[in-house]
């Protein structure tokens, strides 16, 4: 059995890549998901959730930027000049966690006025959603694909098979 390197970032290194990689930007995008949600079904929102939401969304953007630059440096670029992708399960677990930097970026931009300065409200809270759902999108699919062992779907198999299921590709006995 073996992992994505996806479910490998995550569980290297603990707890701090679990806390960079995964807690830090889903607990910035539920937290624009759960203050979005008051925001469209409230015409009176408290102050303190449309600011949450704003902060949420120019804080996750930019936080990602960083995320997605030191993994194409440090993982994306490397498993590409050196062949060492698990099969077309873990480009696509590794390549929609990466993408989640469009919606989120896109959400920042709209925080600062980078992107639709010009735009009345509901514009701009249309197009907010639509980057929320946006990211939720891509960033279950980079779960979903994360989770699967590239060993059951076709295209990559360790050589060799430890017995904590880890994996030494290349070894053999």
């Amino acid at each position: 059995m073996g992992s994505t390197h996806y479910m490998g970032l995550l569980a290297d290194n603990q707890p701090w890549n679990l806390l960079l990689f995964m807690a830090v930007p889903v607990v910035l995008a539920e937290t624009i998901a759960v203050t979005e949600l008051a925001i469209l079904f409230r015409r009176d929102v408290p102050r303190v959730v449309a600011d949450l939401n704003r902060y949420a969304g120019l804080v996750a953007g930019f936080y990602f930027v960083g995320v997605v630059v030191y993994l194409t440096k440090h993982a994306v670029i490397p498993l590409t000049t050196s062949g060492g992708w698990r099969g077309w399960v873990d480009v696509v677990a590794v390549g929609f966690y990466l993408l989640g930097v469009v919606p989120l970026l896109g959400m920042s931009l709209l925080e600062t006025r980078a992107v639709g300065a010009g735009w009345d409200d509901r514009r701009r809270l249309q197009v907010h959603a639509t980057l929320v759902g946006l990211f939720l999108v891509v960033a279950h699919v980079a779960m979903i694909a994360g989770m699967l062992d590239p060993g059951v779907v076709a295209g990559w198999e360790p050589t060799h098979v430890m017995h904590d299921g880890s994996s030494m590709v290349g070894m053999t006995h």
